[in-house]
């Protein structure tokens, strides 16, 4: 496979949607006489999914060395001019930095301690101390041995000032409803600190039944990852472990917990009133509050490499203003790319403040 073409189908294997932010971009008309790049120039802005690597986790996530050069090349293993240049061209004055999909999810023992707590040191003494104020982070964690993995997030949070956690997909095909994870919920519900669920790519049996075919002339290369991926499955798979989450009791065992999900709902919006509707009868009995519920006490969400007005509009149809969170979804989708388009975005300024950077500043406890 040629490299054009490879460049062409691969930027979705990594974190991100795979889709230009600017064919995807439908803003709105700007009043008459006002010219809409002008519109809300001063809003400052923190982005609450923005993704980086490490040459470990090049090795251990990529698929091949075409798939490691061009996450180099686009720069997700940058850590410091370059990707601070990018925040400055588009006004980004905050980036919450998470670990490359998978991250160390399929590392299991001490081995995958040693190295989330190597990824969450290395932040701190690299680009959070290099740039202060410039970054901040979600803790990676050693999922597979959840006891650990809920020491590293106090560790994290206490000692290095983390502000949760980031989490990808399904941890040796179990969702965070499993009981084995319970330490994990219970700890960071202790803290007062989220955990964002990122997406991440199916098991082999789910990857085969659903998002492969015997018919290979229908088939191109990585085609069937990018289906499994950023494509579609990515974000039917986070919305499954929501209601997942949900419907086996999960906030009513941690009522508090805070849970944020990417990719303007992971497409919660357009599926909302079927969920609540036929989700909310067999679990009248069983949970403590009405299905829907649960989606406006214990979850946020982020608009990373959605910038669609339509989108927007339609998640703030069923969840309030002051439960979403602005995000780019860098290096995957361009910063400027996102904060133009939100610029831009038909919305009285106090909610863009909110959306933009006051949310985050409640929710994280920070200050731009």
């Amino acid at each position: 496979m040629g490299r054009r073409g490879f460049l062409a189908g691969a930027v979705a294997l990594g974190a991100g949607v795979g889709l230009s932010a600017t064919a995807l971009a439908s803003c709105t008309a700007a009043p008459r006489g006002q010219d809409i790049s002008l519109r809300d120039q001063d809003l400052k802005f923190i982005g609450a999914e923005e993704t980086f690597t490490t040459p470990e986790l090049l090795t251990l996530n990529s698929i091949n060395e075409d798939h490691i050069a061009f996450l180099e090349e686009i720069g997700l293993a940058d850590l410091g001019e370059r990707r601070i240049g990018d925040m400055d061209e588009g006004g980004l004055n905050v980036q919450i930095l998470s670990a490359h999909t998978p991250s160390v999810q399929n590392v299991p023992g001490q081995e995958g301690i040693d190295l989330a707590h190597l990824l969450n040191r290395r932040l701190v003494d690299g680009p959070m101390a290099s740039y202060p104020g410039r970054f901040q982070a979600f803790a990676t964690l050693p999922l597979q041995s959840p006891e650990a993995a809920a020491d590293e997030l106090e560790r994290s949070v206490r000692d290095d000032g983390f502000l949760g956690a980031l989490t990808n997909g399904h941890i040796a095909k179990k969702y965070l409803d499993h009981p084995e994870f319970e330490p994990v919920l219970a700890r960071a519900e202790a803290l007062d600190v989220p955990i964002y669920l990122h997406p991440g790519y199916p098991t082999d049996e789910v990857f085969q039944t659903y998002y492969s075919t015997t018919r290979s002339e229908y088939t191109k290369e990585y085609q069937d990852y990018i289906f499994s991926g950023s494509g579609y499955g990515w974000h039917q798979e986070v919305l499954t472990q929501c209601i997942r989450m949900i419907a086996y009791g999960v906030f009513d065992r941690f009522p508090k917990l805070k849970i944020i999900v990417g990719h303007m709902g992971e497409g919660l919006p357009f599926y909302y009133e079927r969920i609540a509707q036929d989700m909310g009868e067999p679990t009248e009995d069983s949970l403590e509050k009405p299905f829907e519920q649960y989606f406006q006490d214990n979850f946020w969400f982020t608009t990373s490499a959605f910038f669609q007005d339509d989108l927007l509009h339609l998640l703030l149809k069923y969840i309030s203003v002051d439960r979403v969170l602005f995000a780019t979804d860098y290096p995957f989708a361009g910063i400027k790319e996102g904060t133009d388009w939100f610029r831009a975005v038909d919305l009285p300024r106090e909610d863009k403040e909110k959306i933009a950077f006051r949310n985050a500043e409640k929710l994280f406890g920070i200050t731009v």
